[in-house]
């Protein structure tokens, strides 16, 4: 078995408990409900894109808004899934797909994109975040959630999807400091970047990185 995303990411939803959609829906950044900020983030756009939308809850629940809200992800079952839930609601399109060939394909410019511990966190940003800047529009917000880098440990970061006695199945994430990853994307021409580590409700638990950026004008 190779370095296969899809295949992964198939695994990891086939393996994920599907519920009925609960009421009412809201929207997090964080690993802990009702801890942190909201869609505010965003900053009440017109079109939004999610970059990995696993069960497609941010995505219906900004197009419940009103929003034309976009999620790509790579996970066939996760889209299969998503659309059973929320392909009723008006405005909400779950499309099947690998995040950099979807955003170098697309015509479509967006009002903020945004991942929710999703594909930002497990694509190259070298590669991503060229083609995002791309898709948004003037000042256009990027915003993305994952957990914190384990200190002393940054960069490209590998993991097994199966343990380490199933198949050699695994991906790659990329982990970094919050300066640094407020480096990467000044340095792809993004603005008024801010990053941060969010504490947990408890301040022994895994903290959330959240960091947001605008495109230029």
């Amino acid at each position: 078995m190779s370095h296969d995303l899809e295949t992964y990411w198939n695994r990891y939803g086939e393996g994920v408990k599907d519920e009925e959609p609960a009421e009412p829906l809201t929207f997090g950044w964080t690993q802990y409900d009702e801890h942190g900020p909201g869609e505010e983030l965003l900053e009440q756009p017109d079109t939004t894109l999610e970059l990995g939308f696993g069960r497609g809850r941010n995505v219906a629940y900004l197009a419940h808004k009103g929003v034309r809200a976009t999620g790509v992800d790579i996970s066939g079952v996760q889209c299969e899934r998503a659309r059973e839930r929320y392909g009723h609601v008006p405005g909400a399109r779950f499309e099947q797909g690998e995040v950099c060939q979807y955003l170098a394909a697309a015509d479509e410019r967006f009002d903020a994109i945004y991942s929710v511990w999703g594909a930002l966190w497990f694509t190259d940003p070298e590669r991503l975040l060229p083609l995002v800047r791309r898709r948004l529009t003037p000042r256009g917000v990027l915003a993305f959630s994952n957990a914190p880098a384990v200190p002393g440990s940054y960069g490209v970061q590998g993991m097994y999807g199966a343990g380490f006695n199933g198949r050699r199945l695994w991906i790659y994430r990329w982990a970094y400091t919050p300066e640094r990853w407020a480096e990467i994307l000044e340095q792809h021409g993004f603005v008024d970047v801010d990053a941060r580590v969010l504490e947990a409700p408890d301040p022994e638990n895994v903290g959330t990185l959240i960091v947001r950026a605008r495109a230029p004008r």
